[in-house]
């Protein structure tokens, strides 16, 4: 019993290193990628590439999943689809900003980068779409499993590359503070659910697809994630040494914004999160495998520490579309 104790008390230290590690990671490279876009114009110059090596690494364990369930889907397809999709929605965006024929003014540029950026990622998936087909046909042998293989191509191809791109969108349509709000309700969300889930935890919520998750977990969730929207869509930007990041992303200006907005950004975001997080693990019951990879020790794979923004991020969009935040 004392050597559980100890080891799940080491489990959670580390745990809590490594989250302030890429946390302080992330706001680094948000500062330089702030810095080289006022430099260069070009937004995304440094979170890009690292968003390219995530696309990688995440495809790698949809491949590897698929291949426990008994798929196998052509991999330079998964590969190749995903990056082609989340690279349409960053260049849409700087191929408008660019266009020295169209109007600049801010609110204009904002509208059409985001129909430009939703456009070109239909096409690029499309295009996935279509590369599944072809290579299934390139390799076709005789009958049997190649439905199911490019039905796995293609969920590989959106779960991965199309969710991502949203991430994306946030980040080039509405700014640094939409991508970072995004991210930090997420992360709120999953600490929340993790530190109330095992203090007072009893009611089972999914125990067939996540045994250690329950009720009250989930309503710390919210909570959580709640106090996430509220820290850096209303209190963080009144620190003049965050000015940089709570910039205006509109001729009109940066505002707060009303309690209600941020309280319905943080309950939809998180709840969105939630719902992520039990969608991998979903995946993960199906193909009987503990996690996504044994990439991060404590944490699994890069599906597993994304899983929760990957559903989160379409919803934190759609806030900031209809103007639920600003």
């Amino acid at each position: 019993m004392m050597n559980s104790s100890f080891l799940g008390t080491a489990m959670l230290r580390w745990r809590i290193a490594f989250g302030v590690l890429i946390v302080a990671a992330l706001a680094a490279l948000c500062w330089l990628d702030d810095w080289l876009h006022r430099v260069t114009e070009v937004p995304g110059i440094a979170l890009f590439p690292v968003l390219v090596v995530v696309v990688v690494l995440a495809s790698r364990e949809v491949l590897h999943l698929t291949a426990a369930g008994g798929m196998r889907p052509v991999p330079w397809v998964v590969y190749c689809g995903s990056l082609l999709v989340v690279t349409s929605c960053w260049v849409a965006p700087v191929f408008v900003k660019f266009d020295d024929k169209l109007p600049q003014d801010s609110r204009y540029l904002a509208l059409i980068s985001s129909a430009a950026a939703s456009d070109w990622t239909l096409v690029a998936l499309a295009v996935g779409v279509l590369m599944a087909f072809a290579a299934e046909m390139y390799r076709f042998k005789r009958p049997g499993g190649v439905t199911i293989n490019v039905a796995a191509a293609v969920f590989g191809i959106t779960y991965v590359g199309f969710l991502l791109s949203f991430l994306v969108k946030l980040h080039l349509v509405w700014g640094l503070r939409a991508l970072v709000s995004t991210l930090i309700v997420v992360k709120m969300g999953d600490v929340g659910a993790y530190a109330v889930g095992r203090l007072i935890g009893r009611s089972k919520m999914a125990p067939g697809l996540s045994p250690g998750k329950t009720i009250e977990g989930a309503l710390g969730a919210m909570a959580f994630a709640c106090l996430g929207s509220w820290a850096t869509l209303h209190w963080l930007p009144t620190f003049h040494q965050l000015h940089w990041l709570f910039q205006a992303t509109s001729s009109e200006g940066a505002r707060a914004g009303t309690s209600w907005g941020w309280i319905l950004f943080g309950l939809l975001v998180g709840i969105s999160g939630m719902v992520g997080d039990l969608a991998e693990s979903l995946i993960k019951r199906d193909v009987q495998q503990k996690d996504s990879s044994d990439w991060v020790p404590g944490f699994g794979g890069v599906l597993d520490i994304l899983d929760s923004a990957l559903l989160a991020a379409p919803a934190a969009c759609a806030c900031w579309a209809f103007r639920l935040v600003t």
